[in-house]
């Protein structure tokens, strides 16, 4: 599993907004993924980036910085299956 993989993942994966903290979005432009372990069928991941908070007008209101750890289950190929939030604000 390559870190390219892994930031591809997580960009277009709606599991990020479990660790949103203002009911933004995450900006996938400023997403941070790190493997802090890994076995033969998972990894855990220390995921970050800032989460984007919108005016009712759609206008940018502010930036909040996001942090989480996600449990990522790997198939017998080594593709991403799913990811679960085992840390974070909402986990």
């Amino acid at each position: 599993m390559g870190k390219e993989s892994l930031l591809r993942f997580f960009a277009d994966t709606p599991s990020l907004t479990e660790i949103c903290t203002q009911n933004g979005w995450p900006d996938p432009q400023t997403l941070r993924v790190v493997v802090l372990e890994q076995g033969a069928s998972e990894l855990l991941c220390e995921v970050a980036f800032e989460e984007v908070i919108m005016e009712g007008s759609g206008c940018c209101a502010d930036r909040v910085g996001c942090w989480g750890q996600y449990r990522v289950q790997l198939d017998a190929s080594g593709s991403i299956v799913r990811a679960d939030a085992v840390v974070g604000p909402r986990s």
